[in-house]
């Protein structure tokens, strides 16, 4: 369930309530503040009768609430293969196609990327926009992870951005 709208103050109680009063439970959940919207993604769990009252109160609630949200059924998803969860934290300059050139470097590697977060500041000396990028990876138990830090390190070196690499404690 993803939630889009704006941030108000009582937008995640009444939301909460809503899953709860229909009898279903909150397995999983992300939120951000976005500027003054508010995105929410949620895995929730019930009987069937709770996921079907909740699948007909989606309109009631993005009228009262003015969201917009998206309720899609997950699949059971099959076993992962094994392997090696590590986080990733960049910076730099913020530029165009940042973001894609990473994700593509890790992509074309056939590394997933299970979580993202980034956002821009001014650097305190100099006022230049900067880029933050962390990501937690899953490394398949078959790459050698001291290549792939070498090359993630050479490609860094080449965008002129800066990074960490290390595993998830």
């Amino acid at each position: 369930m993803s939630i889009l709208g704006s941030a108000q103050s009582d937008l995640i109680d009444k939301i909460f309530k809503t899953l709860s009063d229909c009898g279903c439970n909150v397995e999983d959940a992300r939120m951000s503040r976005l500027g003054s919207e508010l995105a929410l993604f949620m895995m929730v769990s019930g009987s069937w009768d709770a996921i079907a009252k909740i699948e007909n109160n989606i309109p009631k609630l993005e009228k009262n609430l003015t969201v917009s949200i998206t309720f899609r059924r997950a699949e059971n998803t099959p076993p992962i293969s094994p392997s090696v969860p590590y986080a990733i934290e960049v910076v730099s300059v913020n530029r165009t196609g940042l973001v894609y050139d990473i994700s593509r470097f890790f992509s074309c590697r056939e590394i997933g990327i299970e979580e993202m977060y980034s956002g821009t500041y001014q650097a305190a000396h100099t006022g230049t926009e900067m880029f933050s990028l962390q990501l937690t990876i899953s490394i398949p138990i078959e790459i050698s992870i001291a290549t792939l830090r070498g090359e993630f390190m050479e490609f860094c070196d080449h965008l002129n951005i800066d990074s960490i690499m290390e595993p998830v404690k």
